[in-house]
């Protein structure tokens, strides 16, 4: 049984509708929010990179970056190594996009936690802290951790 109800993943969700309605204003959705994203962490990456990144279709794929080309907040070059691709790179525009996102997110989780007192919120960055970094060095790992977990439960529920 999940003790935690899902409510990170919710909080998330929350923060993250509020971050899009607040940023709409730039004219980026959620889609090319998390295109940037790998862009910006993978400078010079392909479409192919991305699509495998995202787990998405190379059709959404190609649309996204257009859309992001046409509106200034990525840019193309050509592939030295591969003529058919070319290398995708953040312009300063997505660079500021960024910091608008995490402005906005910083608000929004400064707010939630501003009933708490100095030593809660300690307790709880904390705690925090330890679960994000075991996230993430499972994620670099390729999830091999999550990747045996869900195919042993898939197991037990075919056996059954």
């Amino acid at each position: 049984m999940d003790i935690t109800k899902r409510e990170i993943t919710k909080i998330a969700r929350e923060t993250g509708k509020f971050t899009v309605r607040t940023l709409r204003a730039d004219g980026i959705g959620t889609g090319e929010f998390d295109v940037i994203h790998v862009i910006r962490k993978n400078p010079g990456t392909t479409q192919s990179d991305i699509c495998r990144i995202l787990g998405i279709d190379k059709g959404a794929c190609a649309r996204e970056v257009n859309n992001l080309e046409a509106k200034g907040y990525i840019r193309r070059e050509s592939n030295p190594e591969d003529g058919r691709s070319q290398l995708i790179y953040a312009t300063a525009k997505a660079e500021k996009l960024k910091i608008s996102k995490v402005e906005v997110e910083a608000a929004f989780y400064t707010w939630l936690l501003e009933d708490l007192d100095e030593e809660d919120k300690e307790a709880f960055a904390g705690i925090l802290d330890v679960l994000y970094h075991k996230c993430k060095n499972e994620s670099k790992a390729g999830f091999p951790h999550m990747q045996e977990r869900i195919q042993k439960t898939r197991e037990e529920k075919r056996s059954v």
